[in-house]
């Protein structure tokens, strides 16, 4: 069919789109060398323009970013759909809820990450505040109680549980290497690689102005919706089998101040890309763990710097620490020396 399709495209050009491509590994691998034959072949008169789309990154990586794959080097571009900005998703619960608080903000942010699959279904089901929202995912027919592990199983494969268990900790905060090794109780530098390089899932954080070769390194849950999955559904998986909604509902409320303070500051940090006019974010703590800042926000040409705290609270913002904690990194670092500096406190109210 392939073939034929590449003869017909000589007098008639024409799109063909392969929808969920990554399929042929179960049905039949051997139609990835067969296309590369053809392909290699005919592409000089042929006139299709092909696109293949895959919803399982990992298979996806392998089928046309791997050395030895047969598709290897015969893609002349790549699109990966990223999720809304925090602009675009301001703008939709703008037109959708105009009452809507800050809170409703973060909450959109927290649960969806922007992801359109997931905004959609709260928009659908006028479920645009955080009550509402909650609402929609904590119940029994929930399409999100589901979804985390059903998209995750396919790329894991029968493996599955280490990379949950990495996961599920990296969501409840434990997110240094020692940390996380401490709850699987192996070795997991290569599940780590794996996450971050094939499946794209994790991002590898050091502190602004650290050497790239340092271990002084945490991990993140790329996409948000999965942290509060591994947060709150995967680990409480145990109430929802008896059907305890109710229960899980208050655990969230209970936890939900100090799991969206770190979104928070996320949110802030896209913000700020979002923006542009900068050359360098991140947060910085150090080896001990005690001295933290929240984000840093630099712009190398022009000399200037923000130092950030970030708090749910605007009252609860010390400037005094915050510069107490600044100098101790200049100290350490040596650097931003003949930097305009401002210091910078962050919260809701400036969402």
């Amino acid at each position: 069919m392939f073939r034929f399709l590449l003869q017909l495209s000589v007098t008639r050009p024409f799109n063909l789109i392969i929808d969920e491509f990554q399929e042929f590994r179960n049905i039949n691998p051997s139609v990835y060398n067969d296309m590369q034959r053809d392909w290699d072949m005919l592409k000089g008169q042929s006139r299709m323009n092909l696109l293949v789309c895959g919803s399982v990154h990992s298979l996806m990586h392998r089928i046309f970013e791997d050395y030895n794959a047969p598709l290897f080097g015969r893609a002349t571009g790549f699109l990966k759909v990223k999720p809304f900005s925090v602009s675009v998703l301001k703008t939709i619960i703008e037109e959708n809820n105009p009452a809507y608080s800050a809170e409703d903000l973060l909450a959109l942010y927290a649960f969806s990450g922007g992801v359109a699959k997931y905004v959609q279904l709260f928009v659908d089901n006028n479920a645009l505040t955080r009550s509402g929202m909650l609402d929609l995912m904590i119940r029994e027919d929930s399409a999100f109680i589901a979804d985390g592990k059903s998209m995750l199983i396919e790329e894991f494969g029968k493996d599955y549980a280490v990379y949950f268990t990495i996961l599920s900790a990296i969501a409840r905060g434990d997110n240094t290497r020692s940390k996380i090794e401490a709850v699987v109780g192996k070795e997991v530098g290569g599940y780590l690689t794996r996450m971050e390089h094939d499946y794209g899932l994790l991002t590898k954080s050091l502190p602004v102005f650290a050497r790239s070769e340092t271990k002084n390194i945490r991990y993140g849950i790329e996409d948000n919706f999965l942290t509060f999955w591994f947060r709150f559904i995967y680990k409480y998986s145990h109430i929802i089998e008896i059907n305890q909604f109710n229960e899980l509902r208050k655990i969230i409320e209970r936890d939900y101040s100090t799991y969206s303070g770190r979104v928070l500051e996320k949110y802030f940090r896209d913000k700020f890309i979002e923006q542009g006019g900068i050359t360098r974010i991140g947060g910085y703590w150090d080896k001990a763990g005690k001295s933290e800042i929240d984000l840093l926000v630099l712009n190398e040409t022009e000399k200037k710097a923000q130092i950030i705290e970030i708090k749910r609270n605007a009252q609860h913002i010390r400037y005094n620490l915050l510069k107490e904690k600044a100098a101790e990194m200049m100290l350490s670092t040596r650097e931003l020396k003949n930097y305009a500096i401002e210091y910078k406190g962050l919260s809701m109210d400036d969402m």
